[in-house]
């Protein structure tokens, strides 16, 4: 039996190990193992080194980690979709190599203060922004679309996994050693990522000739794309209130230990790992979850679980019991995590997952950058413990609002492309630069049916916005009942043959399949391309082509 067939057996078993089977997702994971071990264990070392500067000072290691993705996220998006992600990837580890190795140097040499740390962290943070989106978007080239929810909840088991391991390593390394050999070891760890990437052997991906788009003009789709996909905004909105609560949990941590604790750089690790054991827990947990609280329920579960975590660590200074605490920690940050990413993941389409994704971890680690050194300052205007209740209250709050805000169905979403739109029959060649581009469409409709229309046609707005139309309206023939005229302007041809070849999807499809049931029978709609005439002249063609 091959790989393949293993692997599709064990998704539809609904096996939560059933990606692994695939033997670059694999292997990829492996190395993102050992990368994440040396992650968690230089964290410990710099967040340890920098505890005698106050508590502001220890929570911007997380700022300088996170504060990259946003401002290089929406970029990196645009690179991943435009070039080779491999070699981005590549690039970023090479890169992070580099500054580990620098991180090393210093360390061992005593000359690394606070500063020089800060700033090489968020030069390592630049590698991991400018990796995050290709990261994300090869993953539907490694496993089967079924598979994205599974290869997800592994991606957090992964990290979290490492987080069991690291921190608790990198707190006996940093005690027995010193921290040059944490930050030597993570160096160390982004070649074996680089080694698996180089051997891939990954099918080749062009865009036509001419099509490529300019880096501002990507840059604009991805966030036109966004803006007008309700299912992506809302995932990025219940993102947007679950983060920052969750960020006072991994930004004090530090000083939980240090300071209410009384705990060591080893007691560090050994709550980080807490978390990580809970975590590598609740994948296992993760399809009964699933099945009896859903997606929702799943997200009010982590939030109001998180909260009665901060409330505990705020209240109860013993070690035993904290370190029970962070158990479903864990359980809560993999089960919320998992769900939305696994979310944003089977929403978004071929030609701008990256995109979308660039701006999921602009608001992910964007919240988590803006949010670390807020809850150290109040750390330093408050005190550790009622920081920590104001967090079990923002944790709380961000439960509540699933009431209103909840994450929307799946169902009869396919991001699948669907090249359904015929080649428009032009009496010239127009240029791929040419444009605007206005598109007209008449449809006849029943006057019974003309409400449903309308409310159809809504849908079918959202994706016209999605695909490239700067503006969109649906008019009514005032001398004609039921006959209806749809423009919308896109910017140039090349957009537009975007839309035609590139950027539709089945859903797209299912949307305007619903209209022509509701038109006249017979009657198909008329559809016309017209150019902007103050431009210049047109160059007709030599035949006129067929419809």
């Amino acid at each position: 039996m091959s790989a393949s067939t293993t692997t599709g057996k064990a998704a539809e078993s609904g096996s939560a190990w059933a990606p692994l089977a695939r033997p670059v997702f694999r292997a990829l994971w492996i190395a993102q193992f050992v990368s994440n071990i040396g992650t968690w264990m230089q964290t410990v070392g710099a967040q340890w080194l920098l505890l005698g500067h106050g508590a502001t000072m220890v929570t911007l290691v997380q700022t300088a980690s996170s504060l990259p993705i946003v401002l290089l996220a929406l970029p990196s998006g645009v690179l991943a979709d435009r070039f080779d992600r491999r070699g981005l990837l590549v690039v970023a580890q090479v890169a992070m190599f580099a500054v580990s190795a620098v991180l090393t140097v210093l360390a061992f040499a005593d000359a690394l203060s606070a500063v020089p740390l800060l700033v090489l962290t968020f030069l390592l943070g630049c590698g991991t922004a400018l990796m995050g989106p290709s990261w994300q978007a090869i993953q539907p080239e490694l496993v089967e679309r079924e598979q994205l929810g599974q290869a997800s909840a592994l991606g957090a088991v992964n990290m979290n996994l490492a987080r069991a391991v690291g921190p608790a390593l990198g707190g006996v390394v940093v005690a027995a050693a010193g921290a040059g050999w944490v930050f030597g070891f993570n160096a160390l760890s982004f070649l074996g990522i680089a080694a698996v990437l180089v051997l891939w052997h990954r099918p080749k991906t062009t865009v036509p000739a001419g099509r490529q788009e300019r880096l501002l003009t990507a840059l604009h789709a991805g966030r036109r794309y966004v803006w007008n996909a309700p299912g992506v905004r809302r995932v990025l909105l219940r993102t947007a209130l679950f983060i920052p609560g969750a960020a006072a949990l991994w930004s004090l941590l530090p000083l939980i230990a240090a300071d209410s604790l009384g705990m060591g750089s080893g007691g560090y690790g050994l709550l980080l790992g807490a978390v990580g054991v809970g975590a590598v827990g609740g994948a296992f947990a993760l399809p009964w979850l699933r099945q009896h609280l859903g997606i929702n329920g799943i997200l009010a579960a982590g939030a109001v679980m998180l909260a009665l975590v901060l409330l505990v660590l705020a209240t109860v200074h013993i070690v035993w019991i904290a370190v029970l605490a962070l158990l479903p920690a864990g359980v809560a940050w993999i089960g919320v995590l998992s769900t939305l990413n696994a979310a944003i993941q089977t929403r978004l389409p071929g030609w701008v997952r990256a995109r979308g994704l660039a701006v999921y971890l602009l608001v992910f680690q964007g919240g988590q950058a803006v949010a670390a050194p807020v809850w150290g300052a109040l750390v330093q205007w408050l005190g550790l413990t009622t920081a920590l209740l104001i967090g079990a209250v923002v944790m709380l709050l961000s439960a509540l609002t699933l009431h209103r805000w909840k994450l929307y169905s799946m169902e009869g979403i396919d991001p699948s492309l669907s090249d359904h739109w015929p080649t428009p029959p032009l009496v010239f060649e127009p240029g791929l630069a040419d444009g605007p581009v206005l598109v007209s469409v008449v449809y006849h409709v029943a006057p019974d049916d003309c409400a449903a229309f309308i409310d159809a046609m809504d849908r079918v707005a959202h994706s016209r916005r999605r695909t490239g139309a700067l503006t969109w309206g649906l008019f009514q023939d005032g001398n004609e009942a039921g006959r209806f005229i749809e423009n919308y302007l896109v910017g140039s041809w090349a957009e537009h043959l975007a839309q035609h070849h590139n950027r539709l999807t089945t859903t797209d499809r299912g949307f305007e399949d619903r209209v022509r049931a509701l038109l006249l029978p017979g009657i198909e709609p008329e559809v016309t391309h017209a150019f902007d005439a103050t431009v210049g002249p047109v160059v007709p063609r030599t035949e006129t082509p067929s419809a």
